[in-house]
């Protein structure tokens, strides 16, 4: 993370054009990410519980415990680091000094906590994906915010 020692990004050209592509695709995994996750897995309590739970009714096996944990892997790993790495870009660009340490560590934590409700609700209480879907919505929130604001400062602002 070079980009963290640069003083002047004005003189570094090149890295400033490397962090607005950084934040571009930051942008298209967040836009894939939302997509993939209306389409397989669900975007609302209805059908986060059907994905996880199934239903008998209408002949939906529920996912199984090794699904599950393969998912929850792979979603640890994509949200520490875009998480990381949006908030080094976003420390290093954003002017409002006082509010970035809550930002980002509100980014870190709705991203930890929907991992957390997500395996609550899927080992202790369904009554869980509430607050998952909650935390996941902060988080996708924040993530479009933060990268949308970096953007617009590498693109825009005279003082970087």
């Amino acid at each position: 993370m070079r980009f963290t020692l640069i003083k002047d990004l004005k003189k570094e050209q090149g890295m400033k054009n490397i962090l607005q592509f950084l934040l571009f695709f930051i942008l298209l995994y967040l836009t894939a990410n939302l997509l993939v996750k209306a389409f397989s897995f669900g975007l609302t309590l209805d059908s986060v519980a059907l994905t996880l739970f199934g239903s008998e009714e209408n002949f939906i096996d529920p996912l199984s415990q090794a699904s599950f944990l393969e998912y929850i892997h792979t979603e640890i790993f994509f949200i520490m680091m875009v998480s990381f790495t949006l908030s080094a870009v976003y420390i290093r660009v954003a002017t409002k000094k006082l509010i970035n340490a809550p930002l980002v560590s509100l980014l870190m934590l709705s991203g930890l906590s929907s991992i957390l409700m997500l395996g609550l609700a899927y080992f202790v209480t369904p009554k869980a994906i509430v607050f998952y879907l909650g935390s996941f919505y902060l988080w996708n929130f924040l993530l479009a915010y933060m990268t949308l604001y970096g953007l617009w400062r590498l693109f825009f602002a005279k003082s970087l």
